[in-house]
């Protein structure tokens, strides 16, 4: 999924990410919009993740759209 279709959707994958990282918040998650290196750096702050680990959550999270 490119960032244009991801960017179309995000309202609709962000309940889904909500579920998926409670410790986000809705503030956090409007600044993410759907970019992932945005939301992959808010993983790794929130829940102390290395990078590797943050970015494949990501990828694995976009892949199920």
């Amino acid at each position: 999924m490119n960032n244009d279709q991801i960017a179309g959707k995000w309202k609709q994958m962000k309940g889904e990410a909500k579920i998926m990282w409670g410790k986000l918040t809705d503030d956090e998650l409007d600044i993410a919009e759907g970019h992932k290196d945005k939301l992959s750096g808010l993983i790794q702050e929130r829940y102390g993740r290395t990078r590797d680990e943050a970015e494949r959550e990501v990828s694995n999270f976009f892949d199920r759209f």
